[in-house]
């Protein structure tokens, strides 16, 4: 599933990857209202999957996946450069202790929603991608709710778990990344890539997701 600034035609190169390994893939598309809107579309995408189903998320999302993983026929959670929080965590906080990610100067906010500016999505949150792709990808940006997220649930305590971190990425900070990663003793993975590590590196994200789903 997408995160925060995206919907699901981000996941449109990864897709087709697992396709061809005869996967039945669901991209789910988070309304990205409030964490209990986010985790009720996942749960609902669950309720249609047939057998065992691997979680994928990238972002935002992978607090979702987090909240919602314990669902009996999750079988592993992989997280993309994607929030790993806690239950009941304060991921401002959490977050607060790494340096401050460059994406952070060009969000905006407006009517309970907030979004990032073009220049913030071009140069820090799609860095590395090649700008004609990088403008359809802005077009489709998906609004956040500005309430803080909080979990109740921290799957990923109970379920095998895949972390990629993305080295050069401008919006989580990649040291967050890692901690998170090492806390929940994921199979960690480090990708060359900025922040859509699913756009620019998909045969490698891939990997990981089919890495999970033969686990």
């Amino acid at each position: 599933m997408h995160g925060a600034y995206a919907d699901g035609s981000s996941w449109s190169k990864v897709v087709p990857l697992l396709q061809e390994a005869r996967l039945r893939v669901t991209s789910v598309q988070n309304p990205l209202t409030s964490l209990a809107d986010d985790a009720e579309a996942v749960r609902f995408a669950l309720s249609r999957q047939d057998g065992p189903t691997v979680l994928v998320a990238h972002s935002y999302g992978g607090a979702v996946i987090s909240e919602v993983g314990l669902a009996e026929n999750v079988t592993g959670l992989v997280y993309v450069a994607a929030r790993a929080p806690e239950a009941g965590e304060d991921y401002a906080a959490l977050s607060a202790a790494y340096p401050t990610p460059p994406v952070t100067s060009g969000v905006v906010s407006s009517g309970g929603f907030k979004w990032l500016s073009q220049d913030a999505f071009l140069q820090d949150f799609a860095n590395g991608v090649p700008r004609k792709e990088v403008l359809t990808l802005y077009a489709a940006q998906g609004l956040l709710s500005t309430a803080a997220p909080t979990t109740t649930t921290a799957a990923w305590r109970e379920k095998p778990s895949w972390y990629a971190v993305s080295r050069s990425d401008r919006t989580i900070d990649p040291g967050l990344q890692r901690f998170m990663a090492q806390r929940m003793k994921a199979t960690t993975v480090e990708v060359e890539a900025g922040r859509l590590s699913l756009v620019t590196h998909p045969r490698q994200i891939a990997r990981i997701v089919l890495a999970a789903t033969a686990a």
